[in-house]
């Protein structure tokens, strides 16, 4: 059994985000994360989605381009019973030492603390338990780190 805190904080790698902070969230059906400027198109006949994200609450200069497969389309109830369509991708999460595959939805939460919400479906599918007396037991992440990984990557791009 894998036993994370309420809040983590996490890596895609496949989205090129090095770190960003989750809440744990039981409640929540679906991971969500935060996403804005959000493009649907097609490349070699796959249906892909472009969208950046901030991964640092309340740092609106860290900004990430992230493209995937687009592989659904949901209606998602928020936690105020409103109901939105959402596009759905997957990608790998990297929690400590935990590697897995997991669906998020896309949505804004720029009036949310957490920029990304994994959700019980993500948990179940990898036996992951909450102790919601902990916080960041797979370790935390500094804004200056996250902008160093991110340099780098950009570096060695060019």
């Amino acid at each position: 059994m894998n036993i994370v805190g309420w809040r983590e904080w996490l890596a895609l790698p496949e989205l090129g985000i090095p770190g960003i902070k989750a809440k744990v969230d039981t409640g929540a059906k679906t991971s969500a994360i935060h996403a804005f400027e959000v493009n649907v198109f097609e490349r070699e006949g796959i249906e892909t989605v472009k969208f950046k994200i901030h991964p640092v609450f309340r740092k609106r200069t860290i900004e990430i381009e992230c493209e995937a497969p687009l592989i659904d389309r949901r209606v998602v109830r928020d936690s105020g019973g409103n109901e939105e369509q959402r596009l759905v991708i997957r990608t790998q999460v990297n929690l400590g030492e935990l590697e897995f595959q997991a669906e998020f939805t896309l949505t804004s939460r720029d009036d949310m603390r957490f920029p990304m919400l994994l959700g019980r479906r993500a948990l179940e599918a990898e036996n992951i338990l909450v102790d919601v007396t902990k916080s960041y037991i797979h370790g935390r992440m500094h804004t200056r780190e996250i902008e160093r990984l991110l340099a780098s990557k950009t570096h060695a791009t060019t």
